[in-house]
């Protein structure tokens, strides 16, 4: 069940990248907002280390989409 949802995070993420690329940051960052809730939710049930290890790299490519968001739109 796991890797369904980070399968789920995987298009979620691709989604993000793909309204960047098509300059829809404001889609984009609502998109990303609701991944980055959906990724609480899953570090917060989250008990295995190999999962905490994906969910850290999840987190890392978010936030580097964040900035690019907020600097792609000044």
């Amino acid at each position: 069940m796991e890797n369904n949802k980070f399968s789920i995070l995987k298009n979620k993420v691709q989604e993000i990248i793909d309204l960047i690329a098509n300059k829809q940051d404001s889609l984009a960052n609502d998109r990303l907002i609701e991944t980055s809730e959906m990724l609480d939710e899953l570090l917060d049930f989250s008990e295995e280390d190999e999962d905490l290890v994906e969910i850290s790299r999840y987190q890392v490519v978010l936030n580097q989409l964040h900035q690019k968001i907020n600097t792609s739109g000044k």
